[in-house]
């Protein structure tokens, strides 16, 4: 990343230009009585005093912006190239997120709306990747089986973008936590990063795919994968919209199933954690711990070359002061 900076090595001196409209405004003030005596008006209109009294006035500006120039040039423009390089942190994350039927349900809010879960899981997720620039994060959706959303990558945006286009229904129903996590650990375990981490979230329990989640979590664990289990939803019902025949919806409140024994045995064995999310703010709390329990420093590498451009300014400088000595040495000079 190049970044391209305008600065003043003594900026301080700028303040100096403040005096230039005082200095302006005495000279326009006061003047210097007349060497000459004249007989009359006229006989002074006939000299040309008016013409040497926008003379002068002239002769005046160019002092003024030779030395408006010259603050400048003694506060040394620069102009500053630099340019930074991020290394990756070193923490690769997989973001698993169930896109169930169950997700459809109506008991979260978000901006002071009702929304169903997964919208407010999206925007909580979208958060957490924003807060970690540094990291390479993938995602992963599951139902009745694990689809791969976006693989790990740096380029978050194209990773929201891929994040947003995640819907319910795009493949078969269920909730296949086990299969899930195999999937999440056979996309990170060939890579070479320090810590590597499952982020799961799910609202149900185990039923779809051929792995059970304690064998997953035993694999995850053999290959150094940390995961955090997240069970949303309130406790005990939740409004789920439900089509009539008519073509309509209509609100059915129905029981919330989250095992979560075997989440919380999932996140121990592999050396996460489990969280409960029963509404937005609990949710955006869980991802914030993650955010923090799962930290690393960042790695700058930073050139910077700076080019002096005093140069600019003093040229005029000295132009301008030439000027005016030059102009004063012809029939512009003052009188004595």
């Amino acid at each position: 990343m190049t970044e391209v900076n305008f600065q003043f090595a003594h900026p301080g001196l700028l303040v100096l230009l403040a005096l230039l409209p005082i200095l302006a405004w005495l000279k326009g003030r006061t003047g210097q009585v007349a060497a000459l005596g004249f007989p009359s008006v006229a006989a002074a209109r006939d000299a040309g005093a008016k013409i040497r009294n926008k003379a002068g006035g002239f002769l005046a500006t160019l002092r003024l912006l030779a030395l408006g120039a010259l603050i400048i040039a003694l506060a040394r423009p620069q102009l500053g190239k630099g340019t930074t390089e991020v290394e990756a942190s070193g923490i690769d994350i997989i973001l698993a997120i169930d896109v169930s039927g169950s997700m459809e349900a109506l008991d979260f809010q978000l901006k002071g709306n009702r929304v169903n879960r997964l919208e407010v899981v999206k925007d909580v997720v979208a958060r957490f990747v924003e807060d970690r620039p540094n990291d390479r994060i993938g995602i992963l959706a599951f139902a009745g089986r694990p689809y791969l959303v976006s693989p790990l990558t740096l380029d978050h945006d194209w990773l929201l973008r891929r994040l947003e286009s995640v819907k319910i229904g795009q493949v078969e129903d269920g909730t296949a936590i086990g299969s899930a996590i195999v999937s999440a650990a056979n996309h990170l375990k060939e890579q070479e990063a320090k810590s590597r981490i499952v982020v799961l979230l799910t609202d149900g329990m185990n039923n779809s795919g051929a792995a059970n989640p304690a064998t997953a979590s035993e694999a995850a664990k053999a290959f150094g994968i940390k995961i955090y289990t997240v069970g949303a939803g309130t406790r005990g019902q939740a409004p789920m919209p439900m089509r009539t025949q008519f073509g309509g919806t209509r609100l059915r409140m129905v029981e919330v199933d989250i095992d979560e024994e075997a989440l919380r045995a999932v996140a121990d064995q592999t050396g996460g954690q489990y969280f409960r999310a029963t509404d937005t703010d609990s949710l955006e709390q869980v991802y914030e711990v993650i955010n923090k329990l799962e930290t690393t420093k960042r790695k700058l590498k930073k050139y910077e070359n700076v080019d002096e451009w005093f140069l600019f300014a003093l040229v005029p400088a000295i132009f301008f002061l030439g000027l005016e000595r030059l102009l004063g040495e012809t029939r512009l000079r003052r009188l004595p």
